[in-house]
């Protein structure tokens, strides 16, 4: 099992099983390692969908690129537009 000392921590240090801490650390590595165009295209929808504008979009989208544990490069806005219309 991949990760197998992670997931012995999570279990000594929470109420989780085996079963739901593996399923966590899964999770968590395919959260970071999602490529920076599909986690662009990804939050672009999820924040249209609850009303916000372009604008402030892609403001939020470069600051939780930049926060991300291995940050890519900064993007400007217009590439930001470029992954998600092409």
């Amino acid at each position: 099992m991949l990760h197998e000392d992670l997931i012995d921590h999570l279990t000594r240090t929470s109420p989780l099983s085996a079963g739901e801490a593996a399923r966590v650390v899964a999770d968590v590595l395919a959260y970071f390692g999602e490529p920076v165009e599909v986690f662009v295209r990804r939050r672009h929808a999820e924040l249209q969908a609850r009303g916000l504008t372009n604008a402030e979009i892609f403001r939020r989208v470069a600051a939780e690129l930049a926060a991300r544990r291995v940050a890519p490069p900064q993007l400007s806005e217009r590439q930001l537009r470029r992954i998600v219309y092409g």
